[in-house]
């Protein structure tokens, strides 16, 4: 077996020993009231971190510099309300976005 065929088979245990886990450790016993509230806040504050990251260097000198992002931004948030499809807003948030930039700005 190759060098690189180790590497992803190691790779490939690990990720499902990581994923099975959680189910191995809960599955007999009722789930910790720390773990409940971190599957409830985590989604949000990622997402909420993500955003900051993505908008952190949008510099608002004249409007052609942050029109773009508040627009795709915009985009991506009705999406995901009116269908609640994640894949949709991202997506559509990221073409509109491109688009934007491309061809209007």
């Amino acid at each position: 077996m190759s060098h690189a065929a180790q590497i992803i088979l190691v790779c490939g245990l690990v990720t499902a020993f990581l994923r099975f886990l959680p189910f191995a450790a809960f599955s007999r016993r009722e789930t910790p009231p720390v773990v409940a509230y971190l599957s409830r806040v985590l989604p949000a504050a990622t997402m909420a971190m993500l955003v900051v990251y993505c908008l952190r260097q949008v510099s608002f000198a004249s409007p052609v510099t942050w029109l773009p992002e508040l627009i795709a931004s915009a985009v991506t948030v009705l999406s995901y309300v009116w269908r609640r499809s994640t894949i949709l807003s991202i997506v559509g948030g990221t073409v509109c976005y491109m688009l934007l930039v491309q061809l209007v700005f």
